[in-house]
């Protein structure tokens, strides 16, 4: 059974809530403490399996160092299983 891949535009709001943060002086790090668990498990329900998981755990560590959240971690996610998918339906292609 193949996971359905999470749309782009889903992605890129999980980023721009992460970066959000730093919107109200003063609560950026604080809003990290709060923001970066809870990143972590909807990445991780969102990707799933090591994929999700890996990318969870990196999630979590970006989002709670600071000055970090520049990187958007979801959309880089999105790429690469979006590049993935394309190179295996390329190969199966092929093989017709």
């Amino acid at each position: 059974m193949n996971k359905k891949q999470p749309s782009l535009i889903f992605c890129i709001l999980m980023d721009l809530a992460g970066y959000a943060t730093y919107a109200i002086p003063g609560i950026g790090e604080f809003g990290d403490i709060l923001w970066a668990p809870l990143s972590a498990i909807i990445f991780y329900k969102t990707f799933g399996g090591t994929k999700g998981m890996f990318g969870g755990i990196f999630n979590f560590i970006e989002e709670a160092f600071p000055f970090t959240d520049f990187i958007p971690s979801f959309s880089i996610m999105w790429l690469l299983m979006y590049k993935s998918e394309d190179r295996v339906e390329s190969k199966a292609l092929n093989k017709l």
